[in-house]
C-alpha cells in the first residue's frame, strides 16, 4: 500500500491495516492516529518509538501470536502470513529442526516464553547461535532482548506493507 494510501484510511480501516504488524494496539492507535505522515522515514521513525515504549506485559500479550522459530504458524490471517514469510528462510532438513526444537524448549524452560528472533534475513544457523548467546543472559538482559527483536519484526512487517509514493 501507498503511504499517501494508508494516509487517507478512516482511524479503523488504519488500525486495521497495521494489527498483524504487531498484536500491540497501542502501537497501531498510534500509527494510525499521527496521521499523516509525509513520508515512509517518519512512519518507520514513530513505529521505532512507539516500540520503544512497550510494557513488558504488551510484549509478553504480542509473544503469543507467534510461532516457535522453526514451526509455522497456525493462524490463517496477515501476520501468519507475515510469519510464514518471515522463516521462510529457517532449514528444514532434520538435524536443524532437532536443534531449533531442543534450543526453543531449553529456551522456554529457562525464560518461560517462546524465543523471539527476526528471522527475516537470518540463517537457522544464525538463530541458533544468538539463542545459544541468549540463553546466557540474565531475566531483565532478555526482557529487553525480546522487545528489541518485537520491534524489528514489527516495523520490517510495516516497511513490507507501505511503500513510499512514487513521484513522477
Amino acid at each position: 500500500m501507498l503511504l499517501h494510501d494508508l494516509n487517507a484510511l478512516s482511524d479503523d480501516d488504519a488500525r486495521a491495516l497495521l494489527a498483524p504488524c504487531v498484536k500491540i494496539d497501542s502501537w497501531a492507535e498510534a500509527l494510525a492516529a499521527g496521521r499523516p505522515w509525509p513520508d515512509l522515514h517518519a512512519l518507520l521513525t514513530a513505529a521505532r518509538a512507539q516500540a520503544a515504549s512497550w510494557s513488558d506485559a504488551e510484549v509478553e500479550a504480542a509473544l503469543a501470536d507467534h510461532p516457535r522459530i522453526g514451526e509455522r504458524h497456525a493462524g490463517s490471517g496477515a501476520s501468519a502470513a507475515m510469519s510464514r514469510s518471515e522463516q521462510a528462510g529457517v532449514s528444514q532438513d532434520d538435524e536443524t529442526a532437532a536443534r531449533l526444537a531442543d534450543g526453543n524448549r531449553r529456551y522456554e524452560e529457562r525464560f518461560d516464553r517462546i524465543y523471539l528472533v527476526r528471522a527475516a534475513g537470518r540463517s537457522a544457523e544464525e538463530m541458533l547461535a544468538l539463542l545459544e548467546e541468549r540463553l546466557g543472559h540474565d531475566d531483565a538482559t532478555e526482557r529487553a532482548v525480546v522487545k528489541q527483536q518485537l520491534g524489528e519484526i514489527a516495523v520490517l512487517r510495516l516497511a513490507a506493507l507501505v511503500t513510499d509514493d512514487v513521484e513522477g
